[in-house]
């Protein structure tokens, strides 16, 4: 395992797809509806904070080295889609990644909503799992995967869930936040093009958390992204379950870049009692581009994860 993940995907030899459209079928009626690129697509191609082209970050292109997420049309309690390769046909073989062959990450685009789930593979090479897209809005949707014989991919494509939707301001930074009855708090802060530890530390009941189970080969999963293009960076801690070093909690390092100044939002998965458990947080790394600081109110209480019980897979 990795113990630094950079902002993952970087294109090399971008092959991005832009200006092309997606049907994606609606929840109430399953009718495609289209999807249309955004104008800032074109900007991607060289980073919305103006990474150079061989550095755009993961999740920014739909389609990045030959391999384009393509989403397909199912039934209203299903999200399915396809990835289709160099030769343009569906892929069906892949690697398992930290215990799974794909993961499937979908937030709406005022950054609520989050959910990390881990679809089926068909023979024919379409992926199936239970909707992930709680209610109306505009969506991000980010397929995290390895091709078999191929470099790891993060590709990301916009969904759109018809319906009213009363968009979310992001939250204030603060170093704690509580879910399900677990406290989270976090030691360290995000630098812009450096490295640097980030730390979770779990308790309950004013109690440290010293037996967190292992979920996705690791005692934490951690999610970040980018306010704005929603950049995606996905990071795991150092160290392994069993390797005779790494401690079950309470404290869940791991070592993370971040691509440029701006505010980002954190998405920690643990697992205890046999069940998953998100923490989310608000950082801001350096200083923000103007208009790019949170201008929520500071968290009190509980995260918002979409869906009660946050319904990992």
């Amino acid at each position: 395992m990795r113990t630094v993940t950079r902002l993952a995907g970087f294109a090399v030899g971008l092959a991005a797809i832009f200006g092309a459209t997606y049907g994606v079928g609606r929840l109430a009626d399953r009718t495609p509806v289209a999807e249309s690129r955004h104008d800032g697509d074109a900007v991607h191609a060289t980073g919305e904070r103006g990474e150079p082209a061989d550095r755009v970050p993961g999740g920014l292109l739909v389609s990045d080295r030959g391999y384009t997420l393509d989403p397909v049309d199912a039934p209203a309690d299903q999200f399915a889609f396809r990835i289709t390769g160099p030769d343009g046909q569906p892929v069906t073989r892949y690697d398992v990644a930290h215990d799974r062959r794909m993961h499937l990450i979908v937030v709406r685009r005022d950054l609520t909503g989050f959910r990390h789930v881990h679809p089926e593979l068909a023979p024919d090479g379409t992926w199936r799992v239970g909707t992930p897209l709680a209610g109306p809005g505009q969506w991000r949707a980010f397929a995290d995967f390895a091709p078999t014989g191929a470099d790891p991919l993060t590709l990301g494509v916009d969904v759109t869930v018809p319906g009213e939707l009363t968009e979310r301001p992001l939250p204030a930074p603060a170093t704690s936040t509580t879910v399900d009855g677990y406290t989270v708090t976090l030691t360290g802060s995000p630098r812009p093009g450096r490295t640097a530890p980030l730390t979770f530390t779990v308790s309950r009941n004013g109690q440290p958390v010293t037996d967190l189970e292992p979920y996705l080969g690791a005692y934490g999963h951690l999610v970040a992204l980018r306010r704005g293009d929603l950049a995606y960076l996905h990071v795991h801690p150092a160290g392994t379950p069993g390797d005779g070093r790494t401690r079950p909690g309470p404290a869940v390092s791991f070592l993370a870049e971040v691509p440029s100044a701006g505010s980002y939002r954190l998405y920690l998965d643990f697992q205890h009692g046999g069940t998953v458990h998100t923490a989310e947080f608000t950082v801001v790394a350096g200083t923000p581009p103007t208009g790019n600081t949170p201008s929520g109110p500071a968290p009190s209480g509980g995260a918002d994860h979409g869906t009660p019980g946050h319904g990992h897979n």
